[in-house]
């Protein structure tokens, strides 16, 4: 028989009763490494990583719409307008033309339902017609300007010269890639800054009904007589302010001389128009002097509803709901008037 001798035995049991005694260091040792290597095989399957993307990409997606709501909140007298405003913007129709006539110091009883205006009535028979429109302010000038910058500018007379800074109407539309047009009867030549033609004691143009002529930094070019007005509507800014003279306005002479003048120098636009995706607006610039000052105000194209509307509205609107149509930033008093939304097919 082979016997081990003491010592051995000896030597083996202590090497087993170490081995119990570590063991257990051992197995957490182990268990650790393997739980490692288990989380790191776990993130790089293919699983892991499509969830990992998706999380990224919820993150960013979150990112671009704080960003968006960030940016919106810049529109109001930016010169950008933000995704989320054009969104907003989007049940306005955008005409291909817009041309506004500017009348001169009648109320809406004195010109609606008159007699002396078979034509302006005939033109409120076939587009909107709204029965609670007010001027701004009196006298005419500060009407002017409130419809082409959003401000009376805090000016209170018809004084000339007078000049501003700021933002407009036309400077918005040039900044867009868009274009305007002034056209004033009997303004002495393109880009005149007079402020009476031919004289001051006669003076059928007047400067302060051409509030663009007021702000310098805007192109000379953009200040044009009525002469300039083209035949070829296509032709035509995307939005033109026609101003008559003094005469034919109805500020010095008759409602039924005004009514004349709109038909035979303007009717042929509205026909054009209604096949052309074109909008005439025709409005005044203040009423015969009253406190209420309630104004006549005509759209008529092929994306107004006929009908008679009894929302209030104002310069500031008539300006907002412009800027809306090509997606402006909003010029002073225009972003918190309310634009007109409801006249549109």
């Amino acid at each position: 028989m082979n016997y081990r001798s003491g010592a051995f035995v000896s030597a083996e049991y202590l090497m087993f009763k170490n081995f119990f005694k570590y063991s257990w260091l051992v197995l957490a040792v182990g268990l650790i490494i393997g739980a490692g290597l288990f989380i790191l095989q776990t993130r790089h399957s293919p699983t892991a990583l499509v969830q990992q993307q998706n999380s990224t990409l919820s993150l960013s997606t979150q990112t671009q719409t704080v960003k968006a709501v960030q940016t919106a909140k810049l529109h109001q007298g930016s010169s950008t307008v933000s995704a989320s405003a054009k969104v907003a913007q989007a049940a306005f129709p955008r005409p291909d033309h817009v041309v506004v006539v500017m009348e001169e110091n009648h109320s809406y009883a004195d010109v609606i339902g008159s007699a002396s205006a078979p034509y302006i009535n005939s033109l409120a028979t076939q587009g909107a017609s709204f029965t609670n429109s007010h001027a701004v302010a009196h006298p005419s000038e500060p009407n002017y300007l409130a419809l082409f910058s959003g401000s009376t500018q805090g000016l209170t007379s018809d004084a000339c010269p007078v000049t501003y800074t700021g933002v407009n109407l036309a400077a918005e539309l040039i900044q867009a890639g868009d274009s305007f047009g002034g056209y004033s009867e009997d303004l002495p030549a393109v880009g005149s800054a007079a402020c009476y033609a031919p004289s001051a004691l006669n003076a059928l143009y007047a400067r302060k009904h051409a509030p663009w002529v007021d702000f310098p930094a805007l192109p000379a070019s953009i200040n044009m007589p009525w002469t300039s007005f083209p035949s070829d509507y296509s032709t035509l800014p995307t939005i033109s302010i026609v101003v008559p003279d003094q005469v034919n306005d109805m500020h010095s002479a008759s409602i039924q001389q005004g009514d004349t003048w709109l038909k035979n120098n303007i009717d042929s636009y509205v026909q054009w128009a209604k096949t052309h995706n074109s909008l005439l607006i025709v409005t005044w610039d203040e009423d015969d002097g009253s406190a209420s000052n309630q104004i006549p105000t005509l759209f008529v194209g092929p994306m107004v509803k006929v009908g008679a509307y009894t929302e209030a509205i104002n310069h500031y609107t008539i300006l907002r709901t412009l800027e809306d149509f090509y997606m402006l930033p909003y010029a002073n008093n225009s972003a918190s008037a309310t634009p007109i939304s409801d006249v549109w097919q």
